[in-house]
């Protein structure tokens, strides 16, 4: 390993907080991080970091080293990019992450047409639903929902994300169909529950245009939106999902929205997020194949819930291709 590969993993030993993190995602042991940390530091001829038993510190010349290792970082990204923008045919490793639904329903199937048309891109894709490092494990596109946290990287709205609340006939056989707000919180419902995310409330806007919430009385959690909709389709809970959510249910009767005439808030859109804005070709042309496939203005997922477009206080204002609730 030379002096730059080495500058390179010291940027992702201090972002990733541990050299045990580093190792886990290089799939190498934990020794060989730390032995080319020393080699490093012997190649500079100054100490980087202080180490303690289970932790580290940057020294002062680690502290002004990590902001040139940042400046490394993104000036090899570049040059890799303008050489990649000189092919007329798409190839190398496209390495994306997603949350599950979205992943399994809406990239897959563009990545499997997307690898017939291009055979010399290489596709590694992770699904989760946890918040990734999307510089320090080294993503070229994130899919989520919402913008990112990290203010460093670029954020594209690729479609709206409209709410809507659905139970099953046996559910509302056993229930009653509830005519408010307050009569839905009385009723079991099946939650969406993560490390990073616990629903509990339902906001919307009451009669006067105000925004307010009710307690949901959640006696089903999970981190994963087809395991939700399961649970709705049993009878035995009723819950509020994003419409990508939805299948065939609604369209087959197994689930049917409730409580339509409700005004429900604008939600995060979904966001395809990525590290530069200088985009290799191959990462370009697969983002622009995702915005086709999902739709530049109703989102395909809208289709599979028939009349959707007149439920919930939805307006399509025409200033906005992405559209928004209103109250």
């Amino acid at each position: 390993m030379d002096t730059t590969s080495r500058i390179l993993m010291f940027l992702e030993v201090v972002e990733q907080g541990s050299f045990a993190k580093v190792a886990e995602l290089r799939n190498i042991d934990r020794s060989v991080v730390s032995k080319q940390m020393n080699k490093l530091e012997d190649d500079l001829g100054v100490r980087l970091l202080n180490r303690s038993t289970r932790s580290f510190s940057l020294t002062a010349a680690g502290s002004e080293m990590l902001k040139k290792a940042k400046e490394l970082r993104d000036l090899l990204g570049e040059t890799l990019t303008i050489a990649q923008n000189y092919h007329t045919e798409p190839k190398g490793l496209l390495k994306i992450t997603s949350s599950t639904i979205i992943g399994k329903r809406y990239i897959l199937p563009v990545l499997i047409e997307f690898q017939q048309r291009f055979p010399q891109v290489q596709v590694e894709m992770r699904l989760e639903d946890r918040l990734v490092d999307v510089v320090g494990e080294g993503y070229d596109l994130a899919f989520r929902v919402g913008p990112p946290r990290d203010s460093s990287l670029i954020s594209r709205a690729i479609a709206r994300n409209r709410m809507l609340i659905v139970a099953a006939p046996k559910f509302l056989q056993t229930y009653g169909e509830p005519k408010t707000m307050q009569e839905l919180a009385k009723l079991p419902a099946a939650t969406y529950a993560s490390d990073g995310l616990r629903i509990s409330e339902l906001p919307y806007f009451d009669d006067k245009g105000n925004d307010t919430t009710i307690d949901i009385n959640s006696v089903f959690r999970a981190n994963d939106g087809d395991v939700l909709i399961a649970k709705a389709v049993s009878g035995t809970a009723y819950c509020a999902v994003p419409a990508f959510a939805i299948n065939d249910e609604v369209k087959s009767g197994a689930l049917k929205p409730i409580l339509t005439h409700i005004k429900l808030p604008d939600y995060h859109t979904v966001q395809a997020v990525y590290p530069h804005r200088g985009l290799p070709v191959r990462t370009q042309l697969f983002l622009e194949a995702v915005r086709d496939y999902i739709g530049k203005g109703i989102p395909c997922w809208e289709k599979n819930i028939p009349g959707f477009e007149n439920m919930y206080g939805f307006e399509v204002k025409e200033a906005s291709p992405i559209g928004r609730w209103t109250a």
